[in-house]
């Protein structure tokens, strides 16, 4: 997540919780199915802590608002997704460094044809990482399989301080030009729909500046609704906005809402305000 000083104090700590990865597997009930291949040109996502609530944002979904891929800041895929929905395992951080290589190999064999960076190295409270550190990490653990799948930079925050979110990724391009990475990733949590397509225009200038192929959103979020629990008429109007606009971009590939959960865009079981709108 972005720094505290865009979020009201409990929605930020509610989030950044959930943006670390879930715990609670064990080897024997680690499951594998994933999606062998991508069966949409949606560049809609899922980012989701349990499988099964993305088949309540799937079961909603119709043309644009197909769900395409998932992920759940993690590399292992955690239940079963729809047949559909390509599994993108993550490498969120230095916890996840055992058991990284076995559980790429895994998620490669089912399907998987990209591989996430680390979450939020910018943010203490996150990876925390220097640019200099995730360079030499992301060179031992993720560039190796290049060539097998697509590789996708860290994700930074839309932090606007020096050394973070974007200035934290130029240090890092330049650190890691011999990476072999393919995507740019960003998150971005905000109050206007104006304020998100700067942001993001400005991330997709940075990845042509670095020959990167597109940018994806891998989490964004109206702070208003993330505090109202996904059910509010300004949280479904700035999607009804952005998501067109999104779409349009050839410079974005694939983007994702925080998050495939209750009081996000899930109201229980149901699709909330905001959930009926991603999948509309």
């Amino acid at each position: 997540m972005v720094s505290f000083k865009s979020f009201l104090t409990a929605t930020t700590l509610a989030s950044a919780v959930l943006a670390i990865p879930h715990n609670g597997h064990s080897h024997k009930h680690r499951s594998t199915h994933v999606a062998s291949k991508r069966s949409s040109g949606s560049k809609r996502g899922a980012a989701y802590n349990s499988a099964s609530t993305v088949h309540t944002l799937s079961s909603g979904a119709s043309g644009n608002g197909t769900v395409s891929w998932a992920y759940d800041w993690n590399m292992y895929v955690d239940g079963s997704l729809p047949s559909n929905v390509e599994y993108v395992p993550m490498l969120w951080g230095s916890k996840m460094f055992t058991g990284w290589l076995a559980a790429i190999e895994v998620a490669l064999a089912s399907g998987s044809s990209y591989i996430l960076g680390f979450n939020e190295p910018d943010a203490s409270y996150q990876a925390s990482m220097t640019p200099s550190e995730a360079a030499t990490s992301y060179k031992n653990y993720i560039t190796p399989y290049s060539g097998k799948a697509k590789l996708v930079t860290p994700a930074v925050t839309s932090s606007t301080t020096e050394g973070e979110g974007l200035s934290w990724m130029k240090s890092f391009l330049s650190d890691c030009s011999s990476c072999e990475m393919s995507v740019l990733a960003v998150h971005w949590y905000g109050t206007t729909a104006d304020e998100f397509k700067s942001f993001v225009q400005e991330a997709m200038q940075v990845a042509d500046d670095y020959g990167l192929e597109e940018t994806w959103v891998t989490e964004f979020a109206l702070t208003s609704d993330m505090s109202a629990g996904g059910d509010t008429t300004s949280g479904a109007d700035f999607l009804d906005e952005v998501l067109p606009w999104l779409d349009s971009q050839s410079g974005v590939g694939r983007y994702a809402y925080f998050m495939c959960a209750d009081g996000y865009l899930l109201s229980g079981e149901e699709l909330s305000a905001s959930g009926k709108s991603y999948v509309a």
